[in-house]
């Protein structure tokens, strides 16, 4: 079966939670997410795991560089966890 080797964000969020439900150690896992996203091959969905697996390693690493979370175009100030965890520590008291 020959599918597009580029992911949907419905797809990606289906891989993502078939991974989470299953586990990285199930058995016939490649199967199952393959499955679970549909229009990807077996082998795609194994490219796909060793790409995430590698950025994720990446991130761990600090060989990626955060976003700049909390500022917006413009100017303006948009909220961050930081933002929103202070917010919810202040209700509290």
């Amino acid at each position: 079966m020959a599918s597009s080797s580029t992911w949907t964000a419905k797809q990606n969020k289906l891989f993502e939670n078939a991974l989470a439900i299953y586990g990285h150690d199930a058995p016939d896992l490649w199967q199952k997410l393959a499955r679970a996203v549909g229009g990807k091959t077996v082998e795609e969905v194994k490219l796909h795991y060793e790409k995430l697996v590698e950025d994720i390693k990446q991130i761990e690493s600090g060989n990626i560089p955060l976003p700049p979370y909390g500022k917006k175009p413009g100017g303006s100030k948009g909220h961050n966890y930081m933002d929103n965890e202070k917010r919810m520590r202040n209700l509290r008291l």
